[in-house]
Order: C-alpha cells, then structure tokens, then sequence
C-alpha cells in the first residue's frame, strides 16, 4: 500500500521536476543580457583568473646575498586536458580527431586523438600539430556566427597573459569532415583543474537537419543594418544597454527581416525582467528565420519558468527536430513537459536523449526525472540507480534531501519485494 501512495504522489511532483539549476537554462544574472551558455552573443563572466602577482618584495638595503641568488620567478602552469572523442552511436571516429580551441570564433589546433578517440594535449603548446590555414585568416562574423560569447578583450593565444585569463571566451572542440562537434568551455580552466573532460560527441551532418544557430536570413542583412547590429553588440560588451537596444532596434528598422537582431533584443528584455516582451521579440525572430534555432531555446525557457507544458512541448519538439544534437536541454525540458502532462513514455524518450547527449552531466537533473518515471513504472531497482546518480552529480542540490527520501523508499519497497520473493 505504501507504494501505490507513494507513486500517486510523484505523478503530480510537477516542483520536484522543477527545481532546476540555473546553470541549465543558459541565463547569466546581472547586468540586462542574459546569454552564457546558449550561444548568445552578449559575452561571458570576466573574472574567475585567480592567483597572486607573483612579485617578490624588492629586499633592503641591510639584506645581505653573498650568492646572488636570483629573486623567485612566478612561472605559468601549463593546462592539459584529456578525454575522448567518439561518434553518437558509441564507436570511435572512423579518422583520428583534430583537437581545437576556438577563441572569438578563430581556431587554433591543439592535438590530435588516437584511433580509438583518445586524447591528451596541453593547451598552447601544439607540439608537432599542423596549423590550418583558417587558423591565420579567420575573423569574427558578426551576423552571428561567435558561438564562444566571448569578447576580444581577453586577448588571443599568443597574448602574455595567464593561461586561466587566456581561455576565457574559448571553447574545445573536435573537428572532423562531415561531422559537427559538442563544445567544451574553457572560461573557468584552470591549471590545477581535473584534466580528463570525459566524452565529447560528434554527430554525423545530414541533409534532413535543417536547424541553424547562425541565422541565414540574417547574413543578407544590408551594411546599414549589419553596422547598427555590430555597434549593438560593441554597446553590450561595455555594459551600454540602453545603446544596444537602439542599435538594435534601427538594425530591424533598416532590416526587418534582421532575426539576430530581433533575437538580441529579446535577450535584453529577458535580462531587465521583461518576459512578455522578450517573449515578443524571440517569436518575432523565429518568424524571420525559422530554420534559426536560438529564439526557439528561450521561448522554451520562459514557457517553463511559466510553467506552460503544452506550449513547452511543443515548441521544444519543433526546437529537437530541428537541430537534435547541440541542445541536450531541449530534451530536458521536453520531458519535463511530457511528464508533467503524463505522457511519461514521450518524458523517457527524451530524457534519456538528454541523458545521451549530456556527456559530462551538466543536467543532473536528467536522472532525477529518469528515477520517478522508472518508478512509476515499478522499476524500483532501475529507479534507485537513477537517483543514486542524480545526488553523485548534483551532492548539494536544494531538492537533494527529498530524492534522498525517494531512494530511500524505493530500496524499500525493493527489499520487501525480495523478501516476500522468499517466503
């Protein structure tokens, strides 16, 4: 009896579901431009560098040094990092990997895999790798294109900087002809940070995925409108908001079809609060363009904020089927809206598509809502992996003491199961 209760009660745990770190929805706090992780074009966190100067205190005249032994020197730690690259069914890639930083949309090759996907580079020093010839020519496209939401004032990679500041903005990817890559950020790398980056995907293009993160419409943008849009996002990068938005908004006044700019405009009401107008300019830049995949991810975020699940299925169905490899969120939130509208087996499907394509577990949350569907299915063994899982990724959550209680009910109702079993 005590289970039937308990499952009773996690088909309507629509909170549960929704305690969700912030860190998923792509959104900074602060400032007005909310961007991050989901390929705005608004920048990103500029501290996190860390470390002291290194200078040793000029000694006085009473000191004394007899051997002349030259004062300490602050050596940079070099920043290494490993893993493995592999393709999305689970088999390694058919040709080793080229291993790359893209820093403010320019690439720079680091290494290579081996021929079972492996890697191990340290960043910078590009031993025995041969550079591309895109490496020396490439420049920012600011129709959209700077997926790294970094800025220029961190400097490149030959800069003297530090290597934690001279990462900031950069991503790692893999490189491959015919494939596309996950990104790996490098914001907050530091030298003395866990090397191994675990797995990064590559998924194979095709000619049915038709989802863009670079809004084509866009590029045919006249130069009048394109220099509106560009000093828009100058203005964003100085923290002149009011100047950004009426950069932008002459932008689609001299362009109205301009989807980057309308996309722009909705994340800078998003930032000030602004949720129904934000919400009318990402409709509005999905209607320009709507092959342009980015506004469909923020509407997708405020109908969840909103608690919307019909809407949020459908627009995060039209969001997957568009572009079903760089979104592991997508998913997410889709079975967060199909569980809660108890489609529980379409709440699997694409949980566990989230749970695929989360390769290093930014969205704990995932096996949360994998162990209450399991449940609900009396899959109490497989229900209590799942939660298991969920307090090893996300230990200090503020939902983790009630999963916590949820393991503990489904061990439970397992032991007295097998108990029963042997009478």
């Amino acid at each position: 009896m005590a289970s039937k209760n308990w499952v009773r009660a996690i088909t309507t745990a629509a909170a549960i579901v929704l305690l969700i770190p912030a860190a998923v929805f792509g959104q900074r706090t602060g400032g007005s431009a909310p961007a991050g992780g989901t390929g705005g074009t608004t920048g990103g966190n500029t501290g996190g560098a860390g470390g002291t100067t290194g200078r040793t205190p000029t000694p006085s005249p009473s000191t004394t040094n007899p051997t002349n032994t030259p004062a300490a020197v602050n050596v940079a730690q070099p920043i290494f990092l490993s893993g493995r690259v592999m393709l999305e069914d689970g088999t390694a890639p058919p040709d080793p990997v080229t291993m790359e930083t893209v820093c403010n949309g320019s690439p720079h090759r680091e290494g290579y895999t081996d021929s079972k996907g492996y890697f191990s580079i340290e960043l910078g020093a590009r031993n025995g790798v041969i550079q591309d010839a895109s490496e020396f020519g490439a420049t920012r496209n600011w129709n959209g294109s700077d997926v790294t939401g970094g800025s220029t004032a961190h400097g490149t990679l030959g800069s003297s900087q530090s290597p934690e500041r001279k990462y900031m903005g950069c991503d790692l990817q893999a490189k491959l002809a015919g494939y596309r890559s996950q990104m790996v950020s490098l914001s907050a790398r530091r030298s003395m940070d866990n090397p191994n980056l675990g797995t990064i995907l590559l998924h194979r293009n095709g000619p049915a995925e038709e989802g863009k993160t670079i809004s084509a419409v866009s590029v045919a943008a006249p130069k009048d409108a394109r220099k509106a849009y560009e000093k828009g996002l100058d203005a964003i990068k100085k923290k002149k908001f009011d100047d950004a938005q009426s950069n932008f908004e002459k932008a689609v006044e001299a362009y109205p079809k301009y989807a980057t700019a309308w996309y722009e405009l909705g994340m800078l009401q998003a930032g000030q609060g602004k949720m129904d107008l934000a919400r009318k300019y990402f409709d509005k830049a999905s209607e320009c363009d709507p092959k342009f995949v980015k506004p469909y991810l923020q509407i997708s975020i405020l109908e969840l904020q909103a608690s919307r699940w019909r809407s949020l299925a459908e627009i995060t169905d039209k969001l997957v089927k568009l572009d079903p490899f760089d979104y592991p969120q997508a998913f997410f939130f889709n079975s967060v809206a199909n569980f809660n509208l108890q489609n529980f087996a379409a709440a699997e499907k694409s949980a566990l598509a989230a749970e695929r394509l989360d390769t290093r577990h930014a969205i704990p949350k995932v096996s949360h809502i994998l162990g209450l569907i399991l449940a609900l299915r009396k899959d109490y063994t497989g229900a209590a992996e799942q939660f298991k899982a969920y307090l090893q990724f996300a230990p200090a959550a503020e939902d983790a003491a009630k999963v916590r209680t949820q393991l503990a009910e489904v061990e439970k109702i397992t032991a007295a199961t097998a108990a029963a079993k042997e009478r």
